[in-house]
């Protein structure tokens, strides 16, 4: 016995989003069909379609907004000397909220990847390029996640800047706070080497 055609197609599209899987996504289609009336489903439905008309990379940065420049971009507050480099823009919201970064930022849109077809054309790094132009521009701080794809960009990154005279950093990574040593993988602990101070 199959679901009415309607709940099918609702199914099939719930399965289209990231870490949906049969299951969640019969659910989310029965709650929908239980729970959601009519003017909350034309609602949602405008919602998705304004989210896909109207959201659109800055021309500056590549962060999301429904402008054509983002208010990070415009605003005259922000330090222009550093500029802070995300995969995406989920990334430079978490710092943002975090308030430990004043400067600006640009989101890659995500990163080297050869297993997955994605090389460095793909990502928003012309633009990265034509910014650091700007003589204003001091230092550039990558912050790709700590993963082989962040890294690998991290790496191409530096390697691209490593004649433009400008301070390349990475946000260092190891240990968290209240971390046990017990659990940390080999990785993390290297890391965290590395990244020693003096005490």
């Amino acid at each position: 016995m199959r679901y009415p055609a309607a709940i099918e197609r609702l199914i099939e599209h719930f399965m289209r989003f990231p870490g949906i899987g049969r299951k969640t996504a019969e659910r989310y289609a029965f709650h929908v069909v239980h729970h959601v009336d009519a003017e909350t489903a034309t609602d949602f439905g405008t919602a998705l379609r304004r989210a896909v008309d109207d959201v659109k990379p800055c021309v500056t940065c590549g962060f999301l907004t429904d402008k054509t420049t983002c208010d990070i971009c415009k605003n005259p507050d922000r330090e222009r000397r550093k500029i802070l480099v995300v995969e995406e823009s989920k990334d430079a919201i978490v710092i943002e909220k975090s308030a430990i970064h004043d400067g600006l930022y640009h989101v890659l849109n995500g990163v080297i990847s050869p297993s997955d077809g994605v090389g460095p054309e793909d990502l928003n790094l012309k633009a990265l390029l034509e910014r650091l132009k700007d003589p204003d521009v001091e230092e550039v701080i990558l912050a790709m996640n700590f993963s082989e794809e962040g890294e690998t960009t991290a790496m191409y990154i530096d390697r691209l800047l490593e004649n433009s005279g400008l301070l390349v950093t990475r946000i260092a990574y190891g240990m968290p706070a209240g971390g046990n040593i017990g659990y940390a993988d080999a990785l993390t602990l290297a890391k965290a080497l590395e990244g020693r101070k003096k005490y």
